[in-house]
């Protein structure tokens, strides 16, 4: 059973947690949520996001390189 729930991986993470996955500062994911272009799950006083919505936020925020 404890196997099991280590491979359990959360859908909700942290500001700190979303900044390491998104290889972002701190301050950044902040502004983001500010801004309004992250959303927040918000169960209490504490702030999460969903994974699902910073793998959304990577497919928005992705553009070819040209020259």
């Amino acid at each position: 059973m404890k196997a099991e729930r280590e491979s359990i991986k959360p859908r909700l993470l942290t500001i700190k947690e979303a900044a390491t996955y998104l290889g972002r500062s701190v301050p950044a994911i902040r502004e983001l949520i500010w801004k309004g272009d992250l959303p927040v799950v918000r169960p209490d006083r504490r702030i999460h996001l969903d994974i699902l919505d910073l793998d959304r936020w990577i497919e928005k925020n992705k553009t070819r390189f040209s020259y």
